[in-house]
């Protein structure tokens, strides 16, 4: 007799720069979502899919919740909000070097979810257990149904928190095949490694205003793909620290997303971008559609 088959729907919620896109690459064996220090990186809802014998689990990572000021963050909350729709479960993740009001009142929204809850706080390898141990104290009450301590980062109890949501899945069907770890199309994955790369490498205000918008993907020949993208940036200013002098930023953000995408699409690439100013492209309906940022 067959075994069930278990399989569902987790999303991942939390404040920006916790660590929700980490901890969804972890689980799904391959670099998914985007990942830098600055908060906010995600902007889109993003599945990611973790298979093994007899489950599956399909993870939406979702935006930072915040307080949006601008026509990008309102598409930004929104995708987190439609994430909770549907899900079989749900996975909050705090950082532990810190778990603020902010934090706490994710907490109490997502605790009146009636769907199974998970609290992952996250970043344990960051702080000393003196001062983890009084945080986690404060979390007992907090209306989740299981609190797990790990590392993303180094993998600390990773596989504790897949095995509790593994168990949380119901009966149901495999959503996508085996070797499928994402929903999201290769232009829009290479546009995230492009856009990766400049929040890694650039000053701190002015990750917020990059957006790139893929132009062109040709498939030269089996062994060789031509991308052409455009960076987008809202002052002039930003431009010319984005190219740098001579040209060096421009070519270090170029060169960390070739090898990046050339190791996702399995063929050598050859990348070229473009540096443009969209003033105040956040609040432009027609700039965000062209980046991918819709309904």
């Amino acid at each position: 007799m067959q075994k069930p088959f278990h399989s569902g729907f987790v999303a991942i919620l939390g404040r920006p720069n916790v660590g929700k896109s980490s901890i969804m690459n972890t689980f799904v064996g391959e670099k998914v979502a985007i990942v830098s220090n600055r908060p906010q990186t995600t902007r889109s809802r993003i599945l990611g899919v973790a298979s093994g014998e007899g489950w599956q689990i399909v993870f939406v990572d979702t935006p930072g919740l915040h307080k949006p000021r601008t026509k990008l963050g309102e598409y930004m909350m929104k995708s987190a909000d439609e994430a909770r729709e549907g899900v079989d479960a749900v996975l909050c993740v705090v950082d532990a070097q810190h778990i603020g009001a902010g934090d706490r009142a994710v907490l109490e929204d997502v605790a009146k979810m009636n769907c199974p809850k998970f609290l992952c706080v996250n970043k344990i390898d960051l702080v000393t257990p003196e001062k983890l141990m009084p945080q986690l104290a404060t979390l007992n009450d907090c209306g989740f149904d299981t609190i797990v301590s790990a590392s993303a980062r180094r993998g600390d109890n990773m596989d504790v928190l897949l095995n509790k949501l593994i168990e949380a899945m119901p009966e149901g069907p495999k959503y996508f095949p085996d070797d499928m770890v994402t929903d999201q199309p290769e232009r829009v994955l290479c546009a995230e490694i492009i856009r990766e790369k400049a929040l890694r490498n650039l000053n701190e205000e002015i990750p917020h205003g990059i957006g790139v918008e893929m132009m062109r993907i040709t498939k030269v020949s089996d062994g060789l793909t031509e991308i052409e993208a455009d960076i987008y940036c809202e002052r002039p200013s930003h431009k010319s620290i984005i190219i740098g002098k001579n040209g060096a930023m421009l070519n270090r953000i170029g060169s960390e997303a070739r090898r990046d995408i050339e190791r996702m699409m399995g063929t050598h690439v050859m990348l070229k971008l473009w540096v443009k100013v969209r003033e105040n492209w956040r609040n432009r309906a027609s700039d965000l559609s062209a980046l991918g940022y819709t309904d």
